[in-house]
Protein backbone atom coordinates (compact mmCIF):
# COMPACT_ATOMS: atom_id res chain seq x y z
CA UNK A 1 0.00 0.00 0.00
CA UNK A 2 1.20 3.51 -0.80
CA UNK A 3 1.93 6.12 1.83
CA UNK A 4 -0.23 9.21 1.37
CA UNK A 5 0.98 12.71 2.22
CA UNK A 6 -1.89 15.18 1.83
CA UNK A 7 -1.43 18.93 2.26
CA UNK A 8 -4.61 20.85 3.07
CA UNK A 9 -3.98 24.52 2.26
CA UNK A 10 -7.38 25.59 3.64
CA UNK A 11 -8.17 29.30 3.13
CA UNK A 12 -4.62 30.28 2.22
CA UNK A 13 -2.75 31.38 -0.94
CA UNK A 14 -4.18 33.43 -3.78
CA UNK A 15 -4.28 31.76 -7.21
CA UNK A 16 -0.93 33.33 -8.08
CA UNK A 17 0.65 32.39 -4.75
CA UNK A 18 -0.61 28.81 -5.10
CA UNK A 19 0.95 28.57 -8.57
CA UNK A 20 4.33 29.85 -7.35
CA UNK A 21 4.29 27.49 -4.36
CA UNK A 22 3.40 24.49 -6.53
CA UNK A 23 6.16 25.39 -9.00
CA UNK A 24 8.73 25.39 -6.18
CA UNK A 25 7.32 22.19 -4.68
CA UNK A 26 7.49 20.34 -8.00
CA UNK A 27 11.16 21.30 -8.34
CA UNK A 28 11.90 20.19 -4.78
CA UNK A 29 10.07 16.85 -4.64
CA UNK A 30 11.21 13.81 -6.68
CA UNK A 31 8.86 11.24 -8.15
CA UNK A 32 8.34 8.66 -5.39
CA UNK A 33 6.31 5.71 -6.68
CA UNK A 34 5.37 4.45 -3.22
CA UNK A 35 4.52 7.88 -1.75
CA UNK A 36 1.41 9.62 -3.10
CA UNK A 37 1.76 13.37 -2.59
CA UNK A 38 -1.52 15.29 -2.73
CA UNK A 39 -2.13 19.02 -2.34
CA UNK A 40 -5.54 20.57 -1.70
CA UNK A 41 -5.61 24.22 -2.80
CA UNK A 42 -8.57 26.56 -2.65
CA UNK A 43 -11.29 25.96 -5.23
CA UNK A 44 -10.33 28.98 -7.35
CA UNK A 45 -6.82 27.63 -7.89
CA UNK A 46 -7.79 24.08 -8.85
CA UNK A 47 -8.28 24.68 -12.55
CA UNK A 48 -5.03 26.54 -13.16
CA UNK A 49 -3.00 24.17 -10.97
CA UNK A 50 -4.47 21.18 -12.84
CA UNK A 51 -2.72 22.49 -15.96
CA UNK A 52 0.54 23.08 -14.10
CA UNK A 53 0.90 19.98 -11.96
CA UNK A 54 3.06 16.98 -12.86
CA UNK A 55 0.72 14.11 -12.03
CA UNK A 56 3.63 11.68 -11.94
CA UNK A 57 4.89 13.54 -8.88
CA UNK A 58 1.71 14.58 -7.11
CA UNK A 59 -2.06 14.87 -7.38
CA UNK A 60 -4.68 17.49 -6.59
CA UNK A 61 -7.50 17.34 -4.06
CA UNK A 62 -10.50 19.59 -3.59
CA UNK A 63 -11.19 20.75 -0.04
CA UNK A 64 -14.93 20.38 -0.40
CA UNK A 65 -17.72 19.84 -2.94
CA UNK A 66 -21.51 19.58 -3.09
CA UNK A 67 -23.21 16.23 -3.53
CA UNK A 68 -25.63 17.24 -6.33
CA UNK A 69 -24.14 16.83 -9.80
CA UNK A 70 -26.00 19.84 -11.25
CA UNK A 71 -28.96 22.11 -10.58
CA UNK A 72 -30.03 25.38 -8.95
CA UNK A 73 -27.47 25.49 -6.12
CA UNK A 74 -25.95 28.95 -6.33
CA UNK A 75 -22.34 29.17 -5.23
CA UNK A 76 -21.69 25.43 -4.98
CA UNK A 77 -19.12 23.31 -6.84
CA UNK A 78 -20.14 19.73 -7.64
CA UNK A 79 -18.03 16.60 -7.74
CA UNK A 80 -19.10 16.30 -11.37
CA UNK A 81 -17.47 19.68 -12.09
CA UNK A 82 -14.27 18.53 -10.35
CA UNK A 83 -13.79 15.55 -12.66
CA UNK A 84 -10.54 15.96 -14.54
CA UNK A 85 -9.31 18.60 -12.09
CA UNK A 86 -9.03 16.77 -8.78
CA UNK A 87 -8.27 13.12 -8.05
CA UNK A 88 -9.25 13.42 -4.39
CA UNK A 89 -11.64 15.43 -2.23
CA UNK A 90 -11.52 16.00 1.52
CA UNK A 91 -14.94 15.19 2.99
CA UNK A 92 -16.18 15.66 6.55
CA UNK A 93 -13.24 17.71 7.80
CA UNK A 94 -13.87 18.88 11.37
CA UNK A 95 -14.08 22.48 10.17
CA UNK A 96 -16.90 21.46 7.83
CA UNK A 97 -18.61 19.55 10.64
CA UNK A 98 -18.29 22.12 13.42
CA UNK A 99 -18.11 25.49 11.63
CA UNK A 100 -20.42 24.77 8.68
CA UNK A 101 -22.63 22.30 10.57
CA UNK A 102 -22.38 19.41 8.11
CA UNK A 103 -23.94 16.31 9.66
CA UNK A 104 -23.30 12.63 8.95
CA UNK A 105 -26.16 12.54 6.41
CA UNK A 106 -24.64 15.38 4.38
CA UNK A 107 -21.19 13.82 4.60
CA UNK A 108 -22.56 10.43 3.51
CA UNK A 109 -24.07 12.04 0.41
CA UNK A 110 -20.75 13.70 -0.41
CA UNK A 111 -18.81 10.43 -0.04
CA UNK A 112 -21.30 8.71 -2.33
CA UNK A 113 -21.12 11.56 -4.87
CA UNK A 114 -17.33 11.48 -4.89
CA UNK A 115 -17.21 7.75 -5.61
CA UNK A 116 -19.94 8.13 -8.24
CA UNK A 117 -17.83 10.74 -10.01
CA UNK A 118 -14.60 8.72 -9.76
CA UNK A 119 -13.00 11.04 -7.20
CA UNK A 120 -11.45 9.46 -4.11
CA UNK A 121 -13.02 10.86 -0.94
CA UNK A 122 -10.75 11.38 2.06
CA UNK A 123 -13.32 10.90 4.81
CA UNK A 124 -12.26 12.72 7.97
CA UNK A 125 -13.37 11.46 11.37
CA UNK A 126 -12.42 12.57 14.85
CA UNK A 127 -13.69 13.42 18.30
CA UNK A 128 -13.61 16.72 20.19
CA UNK A 129 -11.75 17.22 23.46
CA UNK A 130 -14.95 17.04 25.50
CA UNK A 131 -16.08 13.87 23.72
CA UNK A 132 -12.76 12.23 24.54
CA UNK A 133 -12.93 13.45 28.16
CA UNK A 134 -16.37 11.87 28.58
CA UNK A 135 -15.22 8.55 27.10
CA UNK A 136 -17.26 8.96 23.91
CA UNK A 137 -14.43 8.53 21.39
CA UNK A 138 -15.45 5.05 20.24
CA UNK A 139 -19.10 6.02 19.78
CA UNK A 140 -18.23 9.19 17.87
CA UNK A 141 -15.79 7.42 15.56
CA UNK A 142 -18.23 4.58 14.94
CA UNK A 143 -21.06 6.98 14.09
CA UNK A 144 -18.86 9.02 11.74
CA UNK A 145 -17.34 6.02 9.94
CA UNK A 146 -20.58 4.05 9.58
CA UNK A 147 -22.58 7.17 8.77
CA UNK A 148 -20.11 8.42 6.18
CA UNK A 149 -19.86 5.05 4.43
CA UNK A 150 -23.49 3.93 4.74
CA UNK A 151 -24.09 4.04 0.96
CA UNK A 152 -20.70 2.60 -0.03
CA UNK A 153 -20.69 -1.05 -1.04
CA UNK A 154 -17.93 -3.49 -0.24
CA UNK A 155 -16.92 -3.38 -3.90
CA UNK A 156 -16.43 0.40 -3.73
CA UNK A 157 -14.70 0.59 -0.36
CA UNK A 158 -11.29 0.43 -2.05
CA UNK A 159 -12.12 3.83 -3.58
CA UNK A 160 -12.18 5.50 -0.15
CA UNK A 161 -9.50 6.85 2.22
CA UNK A 162 -10.19 7.56 5.90
CA UNK A 163 -8.35 10.22 7.88
CA UNK A 164 -8.38 10.20 11.67
CA UNK A 165 -8.09 13.82 12.74
CA UNK A 166 -8.95 14.37 16.41
CA UNK A 167 -10.33 17.88 16.79
CA UNK A 168 -8.40 18.40 20.03
CA UNK A 169 -5.07 17.84 18.23
CA UNK A 170 -5.57 20.26 15.31
CA UNK A 171 -3.12 23.16 15.58
CA UNK A 172 -5.79 25.75 14.73
CA UNK A 173 -7.65 24.72 17.89
CA UNK A 174 -6.80 27.07 20.77
CA UNK A 175 -6.19 24.26 23.27
CA UNK A 176 -4.55 21.86 20.80
CA UNK A 177 -2.58 18.96 22.30
CA UNK A 178 -0.32 16.53 20.50
CA UNK A 179 -1.81 13.07 20.07
CA UNK A 180 0.45 10.27 21.27
CA UNK A 181 1.25 7.30 19.02
CA UNK A 182 -0.64 5.04 21.44
CA UNK A 183 -3.76 7.21 21.25
CA UNK A 184 -3.61 7.19 17.46
CA UNK A 185 -2.98 3.43 17.27
CA UNK A 186 -6.00 2.77 19.48
CA UNK A 187 -8.38 4.70 17.21
CA UNK A 188 -6.87 3.34 13.99
CA UNK A 189 -7.40 -0.18 15.35
CA UNK A 190 -10.99 0.77 16.20
CA UNK A 191 -11.59 2.07 12.66
CA UNK A 192 -10.28 -1.20 11.19
CA UNK A 193 -12.62 -3.14 13.50
CA UNK A 194 -15.60 -1.01 12.47
CA UNK A 195 -14.76 -1.64 8.80
CA UNK A 196 -14.32 -5.36 9.48
CA UNK A 197 -17.66 -5.59 11.27
CA UNK A 198 -19.43 -3.60 8.55
CA UNK A 199 -17.74 -5.18 5.53
CA UNK A 200 -15.02 -7.83 5.97
CA UNK A 201 -11.50 -8.14 7.34
CA UNK A 202 -10.02 -8.38 3.85
CA UNK A 203 -11.42 -5.08 2.58
CA UNK A 204 -10.88 -3.38 5.95
CA UNK A 205 -7.14 -3.98 5.77
CA UNK A 206 -6.98 -2.52 2.27
CA UNK A 207 -8.44 0.88 3.22
CA UNK A 208 -5.73 3.52 3.72
CA UNK A 209 -6.00 5.33 7.05
CA UNK A 210 -4.26 8.67 7.50
CA UNK A 211 -3.57 10.69 10.62
CA UNK A 212 -3.93 14.44 10.88
CA UNK A 213 -3.39 16.72 13.84
CA UNK A 214 -0.54 19.23 14.26
CA UNK A 215 1.73 17.16 12.00
CA UNK A 216 5.16 18.73 11.42
CA UNK A 217 8.65 17.54 10.40
CA UNK A 218 9.62 16.71 13.99
CA UNK A 219 6.74 14.28 14.65
CA UNK A 220 5.90 13.01 11.14
CA UNK A 221 8.27 10.06 11.39
CA UNK A 222 6.76 8.89 14.68
CA UNK A 223 3.23 9.18 13.36
CA UNK A 224 4.09 7.30 10.16
CA UNK A 225 5.38 4.35 12.19
CA UNK A 226 2.13 3.97 14.16
CA UNK A 227 0.69 0.53 13.30
CA UNK A 228 -2.05 0.83 10.70
CA UNK A 229 -1.30 4.42 9.69
CA UNK A 230 -0.80 4.77 5.93
CA UNK A 231 -0.11 8.48 5.65
CA UNK A 232 -0.68 11.98 6.96
CA UNK A 233 -3.15 14.82 6.46
CA UNK A 234 -1.21 18.04 7.04
CA UNK A 235 -2.43 21.58 7.60
CA UNK A 236 -0.03 24.36 8.65
CA UNK A 237 3.19 22.58 7.69
CA UNK A 238 1.90 22.02 4.15
CA UNK A 239 2.03 25.81 3.66
CA UNK A 240 5.76 25.95 4.38
CA UNK A 241 7.75 24.55 1.48
CA UNK A 242 10.74 23.31 3.48
CA UNK A 243 8.55 21.62 6.12
CA UNK A 244 6.23 19.94 3.63
CA UNK A 245 9.18 18.69 1.56
CA UNK A 246 10.84 17.36 4.73
CA UNK A 247 7.69 15.43 5.64
CA UNK A 248 7.52 13.93 2.15
CA UNK A 249 11.17 12.86 2.42
CA UNK A 250 10.48 11.39 5.85
CA UNK A 251 7.60 9.37 4.39
CA UNK A 252 9.92 7.98 1.75
CA UNK A 253 12.54 6.99 4.35
CA UNK A 254 9.94 5.32 6.56
CA UNK A 255 8.46 3.50 3.57
CA UNK A 256 11.90 2.28 2.50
Amino acid sequence: MKTYIVGNWKLNFSVGEASIYLHKLLKRVPNYRDVEVVVAPGALALQSLSLQIDRHKMKLAAQNAYYRDYGAYTGEVSFNQLRGLADYCIVGHSERRYIFREDDKMIQKKVEAAVRNKITPILCVGETESERAFGETADVIRDQVVGGLSEISEEDLDKVIIAYEPVWAISSTKSAKLASPDEIAEVVKLIRKILTDTYSAKVAEAVPILFGGSVNPSNAGAYLTVPGVNGLLIGGSSLILSEFADIIETAKRVKS
